[in-house]
């Protein structure tokens, strides 16, 4: 009995699964309660010749990006994001949360997030799998892409208004204690259903 009720929970909870289409409302801001020590993203990149125009379909990102912050390549980088709602004129969190604990081993894992959306697109790969994202003068080349703002197959309650991604990585030394910077940005958008 109990097999054919998970059975039944299995099936309907993927007719329940929902598409959802992210709108930018601001790209990668300066947090508004970053963590101490934080610095916003041109702090930590320079992002002059990044180019990154919102299109109806997401953002076509085209350019490349220099990093100025700068820490010994035996560092690990750790990268948080955390999705929050803004209800009542408050941003609350959610249950979506994406942590990598060593971004530079991972970057270029094909099934990972930041392979898929941001680093499957650069030129020069084998440079930034030497260096990572944290030494000084890195520069990341990208050949231009389009950043889907879209969530697929979804399952849970609906999701609708606006949400912003809080993004912050953050450096530890080789006995695992955190560097006093870190990079705090946020990402701002009104969140849609476009399939049921």
């Amino acid at each position: 009995m109990f097999k054919i009720l998970q059975l039944l929970v299995v099936a309907v909870s993927g007719i329940w699964a929902a598409d959802y289409m992210a709108i930018p409302e601001d790209t990668f801001v300066e947090c508004t309660d970053g963590p101490p020590g934080s610095i916003p993203m041109h702090e930590a990149f320079q992002v002059d010749n990044l180019g990154a125009e919102v299109v109806p379909e997401g953002i076509y990102v085209s350019g490349n990006a220099t990093t100025i912050w700068n820490f010994p390549r035996t560092d690990r980088l750790s990268a948080r994001i955390s999705i929050f709602h803004y209800n009542r004129g408050t941003w609350e969190p959610t249950v979506f949360n994406v942590v990598t604990r060593d971004v530079c081993s991972t970057i270029f894992d094909k099934n990972t997030y930041w392979y898929t959306s941001w680093f499957q697109n650069l030129l020069n790969a084998d440079e930034i799998k030497e260096k990572c994202l944290i030494t000084k003068d890195t520069v990341l080349v990208y050949n231009p892409f389009l950043l889907k703002l879209r969530a697929d197959n979804i399952i849970g309650p609906p999701l609708h208004g606006r949400y912003k991604a809080v993004i912050i990585f953050e450096a530890f030394d080789e006995n695992n204690v955190r560097r006093p910077t870190s990079l705090c940005c946020e990402f701002r958008a009104q969140v849609e259903r476009i399939r049921n």
